[in-house]
């Protein structure tokens, strides 16, 4: 079995790489003849095959290169205020009425959560002083009976 199936090999690889070409070709001028906008995802989506083949074949990579630049969409006018404004004028009285409620709910929590440490910190002072007064507590002896 020395060299084995080398040719064949070959041949296979060069069949398979003229196929994904035509078929590179055939999507291609389907793009063009319905007036899509021509991109290496359009290109290789219309076609069955990788944007890595795309780009490493340079003659298409080149043509489709030419003919995205000359197949872009024409983009809409953009209004300056209208990009400000929201589209619906009831949005933003929601929105600012969800973020005043919002504030006073953190500021809720936050209160809530000073009031617990504050009683966290009495519960450890006198946890403390009974273990001063008693030293058995300190000791981890058990004062119940078995």
């Amino acid at each position: 079995m020395a060299g084995g199936n080398t040719e064949n090999l070959r041949r296979a690889a060069q069949d398979k790489r003229e196929a994904a070409l035509a078929r590179a070709e055939k999507g291609l001028r389907r793009l063009l003849k319905t007036g899509h906008q021509i991109t290496f995802q359009t290109v290789a989506a219309e076609a069955g095959v990788s944007k890595d083949f795309l780009y490493r074949t340079t003659e298409l990579r080149e043509r489709i290169m030419d003919l995205r630049d000359k197949t872009k969409p024409a983009t809409a006018p953009t209004c300056a205020a209208g990009q400000n404004e929201p589209a619906n004028p009831d949005t933003s009285s929601i929105v600012r009425t969800l973020t005043a409620k919002l504030t006073n709910e953190r500021s809720t929590s936050r209160k809530r959560i000073a009031e617990l440490e504050a009683a966290l910190a009495v519960a450890h002072g006198q946890i403390l002083q009974l273990r001063r007064q008693d030293p058995v507590l300190t000791s981890g002896e058990q004062t119940w009976p078995r």
